[in-house]
């Protein structure tokens, strides 16, 4: 391990001049024992970014269909058609838990699934179609950049066609699945019949040119390495430089169970601080870091609020793809629980839409 005071004062001295962290101070601090210093220089840049707000939403996760086209190693949530336990969801009972969500007092519907080998893209269409006629306050957050290609090619329209088709009909934004580990390598252990890492980008690039705002992802603890991680964050970083399109940058933790990666645990709580606490440092250029509690368990994401972090995702509801894998969180989340989480860190809760449009400050215990 590398000297603490060294690397870690090296790097805090560059963020005090202004300076943006190298590549390679990226993976000094990985490579680092000094979590608590890390922790600091992190805390004190998300204070300069955000102060003492911690984001939070009312949101419903809907994962439509399991079944899919690719068999990624890392998934436990994929079917193939006919195997038990795969599902698809009618119009009907998709219709059915957008109006339970709304009447939840949801402000986001958050729907990502398979690559279902039948389903037409007017399907999709007719989707958010229906789902906003119904339901016209509630924001849909859907389909990642690997589901905007799928849709692309099934239905042999442009991608750029393709995004504007379901941004007029009512797509709000763009979660950011998908992107696993950008690196061609590690790509082709995990996920080899999945888009490359250079075509997710490129897509998602279109998304942000579209006008549509999304997310980035990374899932880490698996066959990975810290340069990999790095150079993942080192693509994202560029690309947000070129577009702004990213809201927040959401390291999820890999969950091993149920998949077909050899030998993988999953990333323990002191790697999973040390690299959110490392994303807020190095992604310069985003706002918003998510401690994704359904993936880090709901102490690690609190104890990340303290380590750079000011956003704790939302209510969730009904959440699969983690939960396939071996996830140990709850189903959901009370917004009186977000609440208590948040503040028994010392922070001040702020409700926000999908689009980081503030819906409530939670400053006053009695108002709750």
């Amino acid at each position: 391990m590398m000297e603490s005071s060294e690397c870690v004062v090296r790097v805090c001295d560059k963020v005090a001049r202004g300076e943006r962290i190298s590549d390679q101070d990226a993976l000094d601090l990985f490579n680092s024992d000094d979590l608590f210093g890390i922790g600091q220089l992190a805390a004190e840049i998300n204070e300069k970014k955000n102060g003492n707000r911690v984001f939070f939403n009312v949101n419903r996760h809907l994962n439509y269909t399991n079944f899919c086209v690719n068999q990624c190693r890392f998934c436990a949530f994929c079917h193939e058609p006919g195997q038990p336990g795969g599902y698809a969801y009618h119009l009907s009972e998709i219709l059915e838990k957008a109006a339970e969500a709304s009447a939840a007092g949801a402000t986001e519907l958050h729907m990502v699934g398979g690559l279902h080998p039948e389903l037409p893209f007017e399907f999709y269409l007719r989707m958010i179609t229906t789902i906003k006629a119904n339901n016209p306050n509630l924001k849909i957050k859907a389909f990642t950049a690997v589901e905007v290609d799928y849709f692309s090619k099934i239905s042999k329209l442009p991608v750029e066609t393709v995004i504007s088709e379901m941004k007029r009909l009512g797509l709000d934004s763009t979660p950011g699945g998908g992107a696993e580990i950008l690196g061609a390598e590690v790509r082709q252990q995990i996920c080899p019949e999945k888009i490359s890492g250079e075509r997710w980008l490129e897509v998602t690039q279109k998304i942000h040119e579209g006008g549509l705002k999304s997310n980035a992802t990374m899932l880490f603890g698996h066959v990975e390495g810290y340069a990999d991680r790095v150079d993942h964050m080192a693509k994202l970083r560029e690309l947000q430089d070129r577009t702004g399109g990213f809201q927040s940058f959401i390291p999820l933790a890999f969950q091993p169970d149920n998949t077909r990666i050899p030998n993988a645990k999953g990333p323990d709580g002191i790697d999973c601080l040390k690299t959110l606490a490392i994303s807020r440092i190095y992604l310069d250029n985003f706002q918003h870091i998510k401690a994704y509690w359904v993936m880090l368990g709901l102490k690690i994401a609190q104890v990340a609020l303290a380590f750079g972090v000011n956003d704790l995702d939302g209510t969730v509801i009904e959440e699969k793809i983690g939960h396939d894998a071996g996830a140990d969180s709850p189903q959901e989340l009370s917004k009186a629980e977000l609440l208590r989480q948040i503040r028994g860190a010392g922070k001040l809760p702020v409700e926000r839409d999908t689009l980081y449009q503030q819906v409530r400050v939670y400053d006053d215990v009695a108002d709750d």
